[in-house]
């Protein structure tokens, strides 16, 4: 197929080579241009606008940053619906605003265009293994031409209802792994204090009850100091904004969530803000830097 992919960066890159193995055409725009270098390499064909991606390709992906840069993408004055084909199918990968991709999808529809929302879970490591999750809100007829393409970037993929509701679904996601990166982050520095390996306990307490996600796969890095991105925190900042912002609207009362976007954005004002989401460890270890004596006070 002819595809056009808009966005290159940790997840994004990984993901288009996986359509570039399957055989397909690949058309890629990134603002910086250096980030598509090892795609273009690979026989992507460099495009200077998300227009010029746009044109003539019968799928068009994008994943980017913040909901500022899908309006930007698509409704810009060189944006991908202003050269989209009839027919084409558009599909925003990025976890953004429910809001936005129903008028996305309306405003595709005028343009005889399809747009699913559909973003993803499972991080760097799934982009890069192709076994990500991708939730996906549209139309079932779009869902299942594209579905083909998805199987090439992930091994769970469900179509959860209409325009938005792939995006509603992310919320949730998201929801669920911030309060449990504060168990993962706790859990490990009581570990810690108590004189464990953590290694040894995220092998055992992970195969059983309390394992997760988040306690298998992020918890080696916190043991090893590798705070590197998989999923930048201040990417996450963002998804904990628009859940709240979600959940006002419907007048429902996230109380955990709320607690826990204060930790990261406490991360944010330590400078942590391009760090991984497991770096919240170092928050909550600040937290907890003074020894205590014997006696029940602080030793500082």
């Amino acid at each position: 197929m002819k595809i056009g992919w808009i966005g290159t960066g940790i997840m994004g890159a990984s993901m288009a080579g996986h359509l570039l193995d399957a055989g397909h055409e690949l058309r890629v725009f990134n603002r910086t241009h250096a980030k598509a270098r090892a795609l273009i390499d690979r026989g992507a064909t460099w495009c200077d606008t998300p227009a010029v991606a746009a044109r003539g390709a019968e799928v068009v992906f994008s994943i980017v940053g913040y909901p500022v840069d899908v309006r930007e993408v698509y409704l810009g004055d060189d944006g991908v619906l202003s050269a989209v084909e009839s027919g084409a199918v558009l599909v925003d990968m990025t976890t953004s605003e429910p809001q936005l991709a129903i008028e996305l999808a309306d405003l595709a529809a005028e343009r005889s265009a399809t747009m699913l929302d559909a973003p993803v879970s499972g991080g760097d490591t799934g982009a890069r293994n192709g076994t990500l999750a991708i939730m996906v809100g549209g139309e079932d007829r779009a869902f299942r031409r594209v579905y083909p393409l998805f199987e090439a970037m992930g091994s769970t993929i469900r179509l959860m209802g209409g325009p938005g509701a792939g995006q509603h679904t992310k919320m949730a996601n998201q929801i669920l792994i911030a309060s449990t990166m504060i168990g993962v982050v706790e859990s490990l520095l009581y570990a810690r204090r108590a004189g464990l390996s953590q290694d040894e306990v995220i092998a055992i307490i992970g195969s059983g009850a309390a394992g997760s996600w988040s306690i298998n796969n992020l918890g080696p890095r916190i043991a090893s100091g590798d705070m590197n991105p998989g999923f930048m925190i201040r990417h996450f900042v963002k998804d904990l904004g628009i859940a709240l912002k979600e959940a006002r609207r419907t007048s429902l009362a996230l109380p955990g969530l709320a607690l826990v976007e204060q930790f990261y954005q406490a991360a944010i004002a330590q400078g942590l803000a391009d760090r991984g989401t497991q770096a919240l460890y170092r928050v909550l270890d600040g937290l907890n830097t003074a020894e205590p004596r014997a006696d029940g006070g602080d030793r500082r």
